[in-house]
């Protein structure tokens, strides 16, 4: 049962009116504040604890009827930080009024809430299309091209292809050459190579890695290649994929473009580039189950880093189980 302000301990109220008046919080924090700090007046209320004789073992249990109450860890921190800040400020005023008293501080001696932590926040998988979204995407951008056959859309279609084929981040995209320099004034940070059906990067941390390009994509390379030769101040640069000026592509650019083919392809969600690296690898994982691979291909360090795709892999499974097995749908009928 929430407390109204008036119904508040007397120094929760005084504390209050300080951030208000002293550090100038805004409305919506203090309300937040005084709805965090009701929780714990009325956890002690319910307990029959004078809140000044709080124990840290008190806040435990506290702490845990909020989760059991399905809080989320975000929300059970911020409490905690809110009581914790509370019984900071009541312990400082009790052993400034102590002093000037000349008595010894009796109360709170240490504030209740030190060591006491949140539940770990879950850490929230990467958002990744599925295996019919990822086509239908890459297909409209393919037919595009095919039909179109103009600058933008053949250079759309080589890209969403390549993003999808070879799970690349953004910056490894972009920073792709049409072949690979080796003047020392331009390495080449990236270079396809068309014979071998192969992308080199550079990835974080200064490590390079080449991963394979499937057949369909090295078709749509091909394809914005024979194009790309006709843009204006193309002479000038070895980017592979260049504006309409003859630059280096921005992100801006290829986020904007990918964020219209998927709506123009009917996808449900908002789609970016990392998307496309999340869906890549949840798929060849799904398909190949060779975790090790999926790592080297993404460039991770860890295999940690990989493992997330793991839990995107049960979800699909799971997902799959509900809609096939006849137990699982019993279950909810």
């Amino acid at each position: 049962m929430k407390l109204k302000p008036a119904d508040l301990h007397p120094l929760m109220q005084e504390y209050l009116h300080e951030l208000h008046v002293l550090r100038q919080l805004s409305a919506h924090t203090l309300k937040a504040y005084g709805m965090d700090l009701s929780d714990l007046q009325s956890f002690a209320q319910d307990d029959s604890v004078d809140l000044l004789k709080v124990t840290n073992a008190h806040v435990r249990r506290w702490a845990g009827r909020l989760h059991s109450k399905d809080k989320s860890p975000r929300s059970i921190a911020r409490a905690l930080s809110a009581w914790r800040g509370w019984y900071d400020w009541v312990t400082e005023k009790n052993t400034s009024r102590a002093a000037q008293a000349g008595q010894a501080s009796s109360q709170l001696a240490a504030n209740p809430v030190d060591d006491v932590k949140a539940p770990k926040r879950l850490k929230s998988l990467p958002k990744a299309l599925s295996v019919e979204q990822a086509l239908a995407l890459v297909n409209q951008a393919v037919k595009e091209a095919e039909e179109k056959k103009d600058l933008d859309s053949l250079r759309d279609a080589a890209m969403v292809d390549l993003l999808y084929s070879s799970g690349l981040r953004l910056s490894e995209l972009l920073g792709i050459d049409v072949m690979q320099s080796k003047d020392r004034q331009h390495e080449s940070a990236g270079w396809l190579d068309w014979d071998a059906a192969e992308v080199t990067v550079l990835g974080k941390g200064g490590k390079r890695r080449s991963v394979p390009v499937g057949a369909p994509a090295m078709k749509s390379l091909l394809a914005w290649r024979s194009m790309r030769d006709s843009v204006k101040n193309s002479a000038e640069s070895i980017a592979l994929f260049l504006s309409t000026n003859g630059k280096r592509l921005s992100p801006r650019t290829v986020q904007a473009r990918l964020r219209t083919l998927a709506i123009r392809a009917g996808l449900p969600t908002h789609v970016h580039p990392h998307m496309m690296r999340h869906s890549f690898a949840s798929h060849v994982l799904q398909s190949s189950q060779d975790l090790r691979a999926v790592q080297e291909m993404l460039g991770h360090a860890s295999i940690a880093s990989t493992q997330i795709y793991t839990s995107l892999d049960f979800q699909h499974l799971a997902q799959a189980y509900d809609k096939a097995h006849p137990r699982a749908k019993a279950g909810k009928a």
